[in-house]
């Protein structure tokens, strides 16, 4: 699913990082602006340099075949609804553009390839892209570099979906500390979140023959495969970011709702936008402020901003242990012999397992590309800890399925519970969290009628219960595989 355990992390932070300095060897001839996962025109560093530098501009996206291989265990690398997502994003990005003068030409193929050959065409002096962090995106990196180095081309990258820029902090990346508290530590002695760029009004576009939006078929997929559980796009991004802050206020309770599952208003939803770029960190930063002076400042506001953290944690962790993110012993390369139990693997992954808290939100994850981070926790752990199967599975899975995928965010979390955490215990936190059983019912509707605290633990119910409630164990809802003593003790509570 990952590099191999002796593939070299390579990180270059060196480069150019002057935003809008216009420089002597790129005003005369046009740029090419390779759109990442920076799908925004709002506070968007690559475009705002290479604005600031070109005279005309091709802009680009390439959708790498690659992406979608098939994975060992008989998966693709990037699922449906994760592919539907971007579409949309493409399309909404593409369609921006357009309002402003510009466009985008999107090219089923490798970067190094499709780039090579648009920079020999048109004499393209200057390449401009987001930097990147993980292994595949700088394999990337290096591979177009490689590529430009004999035509004589630049290549130029800014960071684009950080909260503090590197040079911003009093740390360098390698040395970024062990734990979340130590990081935000470090984080208040002198590092700013830069003030946000300014959108374009005006795109100074090469002419060109654009290509339209790929289809879901052009890349392998059925028409109506990807049913994302939220709209794709910056446009999407900044009516949700609207919608949640200003319009209903949502952000002054969501210390207390973030850690519920049903709905989409329990919190802010901006993970997918941020994953692929079409929502900046540095936005949602400063809008916050914003709704602090303008609407209230209370806990929510401040642990809004605390998750954000959490994110930006798990980028800078990315830059320091490279490809040991992807290690069966995780960061820390701790010594474990996990199971390659495929069969038990398809009933988590399938949501078989017997247990309904975990069985709704893999449903709703297979159904929609989104669960909520009180499931991935559980899920997590569940796999890890309980089944005692490879969590690297479960992450390529997570990969598979999750519209708000990112690299640093997803790897490290599945870390942390796998190989550091201790156990979560679902049928427990299903009790604390989905109190009336709501959540399981909406998503099982086999145990519509099953109250609690039966919904918690269904294989608790004996023959009558199950008569009266109409689903039976084994039958319409899967018994659970024997239960080690980590659930055993929360089966007797719920009992």
């Amino acid at each position: 699913f990952a590099p191999k355990a002796n593939s070299q992390h390579s990180l270059n932070l060196g480069g150019a990082s002057l935003l809008g300095k216009k420089t002597l060897h790129s005003m005369s001839k046009p740029g090419l602006l390779w759109f990442r996962k920076d799908l925004r025109l709002h506070d968007n560093p690559v475009l705002h340099r290479a604005l600031a530098e070109s005279d005309t501009l091709l802009p680009v996206f390439c959708l790498d075949p690659r992406w979608f291989r098939e994975l060992p265990l008989g998966f693709r690398k990037t699922g449906a609804h994760r592919l539907a997502f971007l579409l949309q994003s493409l399309t909404d990005l593409k369609k921006r553009l357009k309002g402003i003068g510009g466009d985008l030409h999107i090219v089923i193929g490798q970067p190094e390839e499709v780039i090579t050959k648009l920079v020999r065409a048109h004499g393209v002096q200057t390449v401009y892209a987001q930097r990147d962090i993980a292994w595949e995106e700088q394999q990337d990196e290096q591979a177009v570099q490689h590529a430009l180095a004999p035509l004589g081309c630049n290549f130029e990258r800014e960071w684009s979906h950080l909260l503090y820029h590197p040079d911003d902090v009093s740390f360098a990346p390698e040395d970024t500390a062990a734990t979340f508290k130590t990081f935000r530590k470090h984080l208040r002695q002198g590092s700013k979140v830069r003030p946000l760029l300014p959108t374009p009004v005006t795109f100074p576009l090469l002419e060109y023959t654009y290509a339209p939006v790929p289809s879901m078929e052009d890349v392998g997929f059925k028409a109506t495969a990807g049913q994302p559980a939220y709209p794709g796009g910056e446009t999407a991004a900044l009516e949700r970011l609207q919608y949640y802050f200003f319009d209903s206020q949502l952000l002054t309770r969501y210390k207390w709702t973030r850690n519920q599952s049903l709905g989409s208003d329990y919190s802010s939803k901006f993970s997918p936008y941020l994953a692929y770029g079409c929502l900046s960190p540095r936005r949602v930063y400063w809008e916050n402020k914003k709704y602090e002076r303008e609407v209230k400042k209370n806990v929510s506001t401040y642990w809004l901003i605390f998750e954000l953290k959490w994110r930006e944690f798990f980028q800078y962790l990315g830059m320091k242990h490279g490809n040991r993110m992807f290690f069966p012993g995780g960061i820390k390369e701790r010594a474990h012999s996990w199971k390659k139990d495929e069969e038990l693997f398809r009933r988590w992954q399938e949501g078989r397992t017997g247990i309904p808290f975990l069985d709704a939100h893999m449903r709703q994850l297979n159904q929609t590309g989104f669960m909520s981070n009180r499931g991935r926790v559980n899920h997590a752990s569940f796999l890890a800890q309980e089944y005692g199967i490879d969590w690297t599975w479960g992450a390529a899975w997570f990969e598979v399925q999750l519209i708000d995928y990112d690299v640093c965010s997803n790897w490290l979390n599945w870390n942390v519970q796998a190989t550091e955490q201790r156990f979560t215990n679902a049928i427990w936190q299903s009790r604390k969290y989905d109190k009336k059983g709501e959540f399981v019912r909406h998503w099982l509707p086999e145990l519509e009628k099953v109250p609690p605290p039966y919904c918690y633990a269904p294989f608790l119910m004996d023959e009558a219960a199950q008569n009266e409630y109409g689903v039976h164990i084994g039958k319409d809802y899967p018994a659970p595989e024997p239960l080690s003593g980590k659930l055993e003790w929360a089966v007797k509570r719920v009992s």
